[in-house]
């Protein structure tokens, strides 16, 4: 089920997918760029091939490796990886504050995935995004340092 859940997902972003280049990183978007890790065209590292270019995939702002990549197409492989170190990164809900079961939920907010428990929870997160996109962030922090 998880994996019929990941095909119709890199499907529909695949099928929706354009890249906009956008403007300089934030101190967020740097952070993101650390928890993303890979370029989801390439696989390479971020940062390999120069300042990793924000984009934007289907709702998602993700990060490419060089502007060669804007040609290229997501790795279904790649993209589910990047998912994969952001539920790690994140660990926990930010609503219920328990670790994130095996398969979460998930909203998008200001073109970042936010991943929770339940749906109850991204009710809550729709409704007061700065604070939810504040405390995501000091989720990363913390995994970031553990390594």
């Amino acid at each position: 089920m998880k994996r019929i859940g990941l095909i119709i997902v890199v499907g529909l972003v695949l099928g929706s997918s354009h890249f906009v280049e956008a403007q300089e990183l934030s101190k967020h978007d740097i952070l993101r760029v650390a928890v993303q890790r890979i370029c989801p065209v390439e696989g390479t590292k971020l940062g390999e091939h120069g300042k990793p270019i924000k984009v934007k995939a289907g709702k998602e702002e993700i990060f490419l490796c060089c502007q060669a990549c804007m040609k290229g197409k997501i790795d279904p492989k790649h993209w589910a990886t990047i998912h994969a170190n952001a539920i790690k990164a994140q660990g926990i809900c930010p609503i219920m504050e328990n670790d994130l079961p095996a398969n979460p939920k998930s909203t998008i907010i200001n073109g970042q995935v936010i991943y929770v428990c339940c749906p109850p929870c991204t009710a809550k997160i729709e409704a007061n995004p700065p604070k939810y996109l504040a405390i995501i962030d000091s989720y990363y922090k913390k995994n970031l340092k553990r390594k």
